[in-house]
């Protein structure tokens, strides 16, 4: 990541990485884009302007990760297909979507 330009932070034990070359090309991805994701104890941003707004929000994800482990993006991508089957929204219907929103 830092070899693409992005900057790397510690928050709370979490890596954040923000900017760079990939965090402009996530940006720039439109309707499928993202400001900001989690994997695990690492949350990738794309600007620090990003980050400082999600950052609870992310953080959020950080605990799911660590209370669901290897299943959790496996359960986040089933609830989000759930929802799609549903007609809702897979991303913001996705029930680990609203608990971080709640809590952030």
């Amino acid at each position: 990541m830092l070899a693409t330009g992005a900057r790397l932070q510690s928050c709370a034990g979490i890596a954040e990485f923000t900017g760079g070359h990939l965090g402009q090309r996530f940006g720039r991805l439109g309707r499928c884009g993202f400001s900001a994701m989690t994997l695990g104890h690492v949350v990738l941003a794309t600007s620090q302007a990003d980050l400082a707004v999600l950052r609870a929000h992310e953080q959020v994800h950080v605990g799911q990760y660590e209370r669901w482990g290897p299943l959790f993006l496996p359960a986040y991508v089933a609830d989000g297909l759930w929802q799609l089957a549903r007609g809702r929204c897979p991303y913001r219907d996705n029930r680990f979507e609203r608990q971080a929103r709640r809590q952030a």
